[in-house]
């Protein structure tokens, strides 16, 4: 290793020679800029009521893959591409949101458990435990059921479209029943790390254990909560359309698990209708999984030069 080099700077040397890291970032970009430039990108416009099942370009219905439609159309003569590009936003917004909020959980509990121990890690243990044993997926379906609300209008902006309510709460719902196995990693992370010689000497000179856990603890098990983070947003997408394919998901946002759950049943004679959007969910989880594999090798000690 370079002397004076980074531990931030190795890494990135070290994921630039990860080609199929690199391979995953690149799609991961590629969603990115589709979502931004949505507007511009799809030929035709979002629908102005997912919740309606009116078609938008009578005359063109059940259309295999053509030059003015790239991905075909519906039964109900919607345009296939448009609906994928357009859908993008809600992925990303899911993605993050959901990943953002798990990942809190995670570094709170995690760090607080691992690092105060006593009381404090037999009491949120107990609790990870709890949500460790629960079937996650079957109580997200039912709270997601249970919280749905009728009401459609948007309350925030993301990238010039209204996110829907029921949207943001599966997001919560999600977010609670998936941060409890990295909840776990990070504590364990924290247990090795505590024993450590600058660790004690920080408790030797009166450190506060809030001071040593945010200057110390926290920076050193970052890497391990990224390397989580891109498989959360992997594991969120997925489950986001599982959810909407099971038509559990939000009935006024059209979602890629959406658009799957529409065309299921027309499966035998529009089956593009179905495939592309399964593919775009399917090469969105694998672009995460991808990065957060070359995030890892790139984090491991054990791999660098």
């Amino acid at each position: 290793m370079e002397r004076g080099a980074s531990q931030w700077a190795v890494a990135w040397r070290r994921f630039r020679k990860h080609k199929s890291g690199l391979f995953g970032l690149g799609m991961i970009a590629v969603l990115v800029i589709v979502a931004i430039f949505h507007s511009s990108i799809a030929p035709y416009p979002a629908r102005p009521d997912p919740g309606a099942f009116a078609p938008l370009y009578e005359g063109e219905a059940a259309q295999p893959p053509s030059w003015k439609h790239p991905f075909g159309t519906t039964v109900m003569g919607t345009d296939v591409y448009s609906e994928v590009v357009h859908a993008s936003i809600y992925t990303l917004y899911v993605a993050i949101t959901c990943t953002l909020i798990t990942i809190i959980i995670t570094v709170v509990v995690g760090i607080s458990s691992g690092y105060l121990g006593r009381l404090v890690d037999d009491i949120l243990m107990r609790i990870t435990e709890v949500f460790l044993v629960f079937p996650s997926l079957l109580l997200i379906l039912v709270f997601a059921r249970i919280f749905q609300l009728s009401n459609p209008n948007p309350f925030w902006n993301f990238f010039g479209i209204g996110i829907p309510v029921n949207l943001t709460l599966i997001i919560i719902i999600v977010a609670v029943f998936q941060w409890a196995g990295n909840a776990r990693v990070i504590r364990g992370e924290v247990l090795s790390l505590k024993e450590k010689e600058f660790i004690q000497a920080s408790k030797s000179l009166g450190a506060s254990s809030r001071w040593i856990m945010v200057r110390h603890i926290f920076p050193n098990v970052l890497p391990q909560i990224i390397v989580l983070a891109t498989l959360t947003m992997a594991t969120t997408v997925l489950v986001e359309a599982v959810v909407s394919f099971l038509g559990f998901g939000d009935p006024n946002t059209v979602t890629w698990g959406r658009m799957m759950e529409e065309a299921f049943q027309d499966l035998s004679t529009t089956w593009w209708a179905e495939i592309f959007p399964g593919l775009a969910v399917f090469f969105t989880v694998l672009a995460f999984n991808l990065i957060g594999d070359g995030i890892s090798d790139a984090l491991n000690p054990r791999l660098r030069e």
